[in-house]
């Protein structure tokens, strides 16, 4: 394996300590300001020209002030653990065992901001930077308002970087794209009436019977292009009622639904619609409302249609090329996530944005979340190289 030698082994042991560090602190969304603080004052000690919170929690690093910009973001929020005492290794050890960096957050996505805070450094310190200028963003309350942190840090900052890296696990693979995402609840309306005389009310989970079965059939019968399948899933139900001897007056189910490339939002109101044909009901965005750690209130609209850069566009070729130096092979596989990322807001705004990032993200979430820590620091030698490509 070829690596260009910009990465001393001190350095490479600074990495991995500052991703073992970061998993050490705990923060679940929208209790991340230990770990924003701890990486503002590391960007500060590192050497980055300005570094600066914003008014939603997440941390912004700015280094040199040329006229070409690039973006590279990584959440430092993670999911929650409720089975400590069946991880192999204490989820918030921060351990590195067998080659590999243990704990929540060590994949999904800790390790691949340790990777970016110093891929900023390195490339300043080296003169990478005399002509750029490199953000590296940490960013807060990704796992439930992907983008929205983005949105907000761009808004307060009038800021439009020329191109976005989006540093999400994809096991060191340059990634093009990922599927959409609509996050839907439908309601069925009733009439209340006493159990004892159900026929004089209607009843609303009745109501819903039906299209809970309709949600099903459609899923199956949604569409497959270039080998990527949309999907809709049916992932809670709640219904309202006087009191447990009342016809419901209300049931409400949520509805995940993930988009390929191709469909748009006309797509998924046309089949809300059909959904809920003939039946009393009604549908809409499934709005979340959360709080970030600076007390923001913070309002998601769960509704980002797919996205893909072309093989062939300037920002493909320059990761190509920063690929190429980095590990001494050309590519020959690229990869596209079936989930959700920040990337929807660069995407939104027509940045170029493409994304790679250490770690397996089929362990995201998961007991026993490990990152090879070969990868971390390969990943930081590809950030390196791609921040001299551009």
């Amino acid at each position: 394996m070829t690596h260009s030698n910009f990465l001393a082994p001190k350095l490479e042991a600074e990495i991995i300590e500052l991703a073992q560090s970061l998993v050490r602190i705990q923060s679940l969304s929208g209790q991340e300001e230990a770990a924003i603080k701890f990486v503002a004052q590391k960007m500060t000690a590192l050497g980055y020209d300005e570094v600066f919170i914003d008014q939603m929690g997440n941390v912004l690093g700015r280094i040199g002030n040329g006229s070409k910009s690039i973006l590279l973001d990584a959440h430092v929020d993670t999911v929650a653990v409720n089975d400590a005492a069946d991880w192999q290794i204490p989820p918030f050890a921060g351990v590195v065992r067998n080659g590999r960096l243990h704990g929540r957050g060590s994949v999904d996505m800790k390790s691949a901001a340790a990777a970016a805070i110093y891929a900023g450094i390195v490339a300043k310190n080296s003169g990478l930077a005399a002509d750029k200028t490199i953000y590296v963003s940490c960013t807060v309350m990704e796992e439930d308002c992907d983008g929205e942190n983005l949105k907000h840090l761009f808004q307060e900052r009038n800021l439009r970087p020329d191109s976005v890296l989006i540093c999400e696990p994809s096991n060191n693979q340059i990634m093009l794209g990922h599927k959409g995402k609509a996050q839907i609840a439908i309601t069925t309306h009733g009439v209340s009436a006493h159990g004892a005389a159900p026929e004089k009310g209607r009843n609303a989970i009745y109501e819903m019977a039906e299209i809970i079965q309709r949600v099903e059939k459609l899923n199956a019968e949604l569409r497959v292009k270039d080998g990527r399948k949309a999907t809709l899933v049916m992932s809670q139900i709640n219904s309202a009622s006087a009191s447990l001897n009342a016809v419901p007056t209300e049931c409400e189910v949520y509805l995940d639904r993930r988009m390929i490339p191709g469909e748009t939002e006309a797509t998924i109101r046309q089949e809300m619609a059909q959904l809920i044909e003939g039946k009393n009901a009604t549908w809409t965005i499934g709005v979340l409302h959360k709080t970030s750690w600076t007390g923001k209130k913070v309002r998601y609209e769960p509704l980002h249609p797919a996205w893909q850069i072309e093989r062939e566009h300037p920002l493909t070729q320059a990761c190509m090329a920063a690929y190429q130096k980095t590990f001494g092979v050309e590519p020959t596989e690229f990869g596209f996530w079936d989930f959700s990322t920040n990337a929807v807001t660069p995407v939104s705004l027509g940045i170029p944005t493409i994304g790679f990032g250490p770690g397996d993200y089929h362990l995201a979430h998961m007991r026993d979340e490990s990152c090879p820590v070969q990868q971390i620091v390969d990943a930081c030698r590809f950030y390196i190289h791609t921040i001299q490509q551009l």
